[in-house]
Order: structure tokens, then C-alpha cells, then sequence
């Protein structure tokens, strides 16, 4: 069962809505918006998509990555790296 299994259909309307932004940003393209008013559009869009992904990583460690870290052992170890390495992508971008 994947961790965010019980949010699920939250996290398809967050993504539904997310999808709409950049659908508006399509649209703002082709009726030649002005740059900086695409430029918040963009801005907005990124932020819901960050805002998904931080819950998205909330939800993970606080089911499959504790999950793992009870059990302990190599799996955990795995996990904890995962993690690690999935939080470094979100840094980054």
C-alpha cells in the first residue's frame, strides 16, 4: 500500500487543479498575455506543484520510510537514502 493511499483522490484534485494552471499558461501563450503576467502564472504553478510534492514526501516518510526504519536492516537503510536522495531532487529544482 503506497503511503498516500488515503489521500489519494485529495492528491488527484491537487494535481486536476494543477493541471488547469498549466492548461491556463497554454492559453495564455497562445492569446499573447503579457510576459510578467504569465511569468505569476508560472510562479503559482510551480508553488502548487511543490506544495503537492512536500506532501507527497511527508506522506512517504512518515509511512514507508517509518515502516521500513521499524523493521530495520538493509531495507531501512535503502529507504532512509531514498528519501534522502528524493529530498536532494526537490532541493535542487
Amino acid at each position: 500500500m503506497a503511503g498516500y493511499t488515503d489521500n489519494k483522490q485529495d492528491h488527484l484534485r491537487r494535481l486536476r487543479r494543477i493541471e488547469g494552471q498549466a492548461r491556463g499558461l497554454q492559453r495564455m501563450v497562445e492569446d499573447d498575455k503579457y510576459c510578467i503576467d504569465i511569468l505569476t502564472q508560472v510562479s503559482a504553478t510551480t508553488s502548487a506543484l511543490q506544495s503537492f510534492a512536500l506532501s507527497l514526501l511527508e506522506e512517504h516518510l512518515a509511512h514507508c520510510v517509518a515502516e521500513a526504519t521499524r523493521k530495520g536492516g538493509a531495507e531501512a537503510e535503502a529507504k532512509v537514502k531514498e528519501a534522502a536522495d528524493a529530498i536532494a531532487r526537490l532541493v535542487r529544482s
